[in-house]
C-alpha cells in the first residue's frame, strides 16, 4: 500500500513538473500544478516516504505555484504542511518553512495564526535544547496572543519565558513574568489556583540573585498580593529558606527543600535553581572562612 502511495506521488509530481514546463496561460498552469503537487504531496505523506522528505519538497514547491498566483495564504499552509513532515528528521527545516508562513500571515493581519506558529517553534527549538532561542520565539507568540487578547495562550507562553529566563540566569526578567502573571490570575476563578506556584518560582529566582534584603521584601509583597501565600505549603517553604540562608545554614537549607520536596515532589527547574542557591551558599561561606 506504501509502496503504490509513493508511486503514485511520484507520478503527480512528474505530471506538475510537465505542467510548469509547459506552454499556456501562466495562471491555469500554475492551478494545475499546484492542484497535482497537493496530491503528490499527500500521497508521499500516506506512505511515509522518507520519513516525510518528499512529501516536504511537494508542498515546497506547492508553496512557489501559489506565489506565482499570487496566494500569499495558501502558499503558508503549503510550508505550514512541509514543516509538520519536516519536524522530527529535519526540525531546523521545519523551522524554516514555518517562518516563511509566519511572514505571510502576518502580512496578511492572521497574527493569532501567527503566534500559534511561533509557539510551535519555539517547542521545537525546547525539543532541540535551544533555550534562548525558544525563549524569543515564545516571546513573540506571547506578544501577538497578547494582542489579540488570546490571554490565556499569552500567559502559557509567558510563563515559558519566564522558564527559560531563569535557566540562563536572566533571574529579574523571569521575576518580572511570575509576578505579573501571579497579579493577573488572583481575580479568576480558574487561576487563582496557581497564583502560590507562581509566587514560588518568582522567589526562588530572588534567591538565585543571593540579595537577603530584596528577598525579605518581595516575601512580604507576596503576602501583600496573596494573604493565603504565607500559611500556604509554598510561602513556608520560601521563608524557611529564607532564613537559612540569612544564618548561612546550609545543613538545614538542605533538610528544608527535603522536607518540602516530601511533601511536594520538586520538578527538575525548581531542583536547579535551589542547587544553584545551594552552590553560592558553598561559595560565600568559602569565602568567610578565608577572610578568617
Amino acid at each position: 500500500m506504501g509502496e503504490n502511495l509513493e508511486v503514485r506521488g511520484l507520478e503527480y509530481e512528474e505530471k506538475a513538473e510537465k505542467k510548469l514546463k509547459s506552454w499556456g496561460i501562466l495562471g491555469s498552469k500554475y492551478e494545475d500544478a499546484s492542484d497535482l503537487l497537493e496530491k503528490a504531496g499527500n500521497s508521499y505523506k500516506l506512505a511515509k516516504a522518507f520519513a516525510g522528505d518528499k512529501a516536504a519538497a511537494a508542498y515546497i514547491k506547492l508553496a512557489d505555484c501559489q506565489l506565482k498566483l499570487e496566494s500569499k495564504h495558501d502558499a503558508a499552509s503549503a510550508y505550514v504542511d512541509a514543516a509538520l513532515c519536516l519536524k522530527k528528521k529535519n526540525p531546523l527545516e521545519a523551522v524554516r518553512c514555518l517562518e516563511q508562513a509566519i511572514s505571510f500571515y502576518l502580512e496578511e493581519g492572521r497574527l493569532q495564526v501567527a503566534a500559534r506558529h511561533y509557539k510551535e517553534i519555539g517547542e521545537i527549538c525546547e525539543n532541540q535544547a535551544d533555550v534562548a532561542r525558544a525563549m524569543e520565539y515564545f516571546d513573540k507568540a506571547a506578544e501577538l496572543f497578547q494582542g489579540e487578547e488570546v490571554n490565556s495562550s499569552s500567559m502559557q507562553c509567558k510563563l515559558k519565558v519566564a522558564q527559560f529566563a531563569a535557566e540562563l540566569e536572566q533571574y529579574e526578567r523571569a521575576i518580572d513574568i511570575f509576578e505579573v502573571v501571579a497579579s493577573q490570575s488572583l481575580n479568576n476563578n480558574l487561576l487563582k489556583y496557581s497564583v502560590k506556584g507562581y509566587l514560588l518560582n518568582a522567589a526562588l529566582c530572588q534567591f538565585c540573585l543571593g540579595d537577603s534584603a530584596t528577598v525579605g521584601s518581595s516575601l512580604g509583597k507576596y503576602q501583600d498580593l496573596d494573604p493565603s501565600f504565607s500559611s500556604s505549603k509554598e510561602g513556608k517553604f520560601c521563608v524557611d529558606l529564607a532564613a537559612t540562608m540569612q544564618d548561612m545554614d546550609i545543613p538545614r537549607f538542605t533538610n528544608v527543600i527535603k522536607e518540602y520536596d516530601d511533601l511536594s515532589r520538586l520538578d527538575d527547574w525548581k531542583t536547579t535553581l535551589l542547587l544553584r542557591v545551594k552552590n553560592k551558599l558553598k561559595e560565600r561561606e568559602l569565602a568567610m572562612d578565608d577572610l578568617t
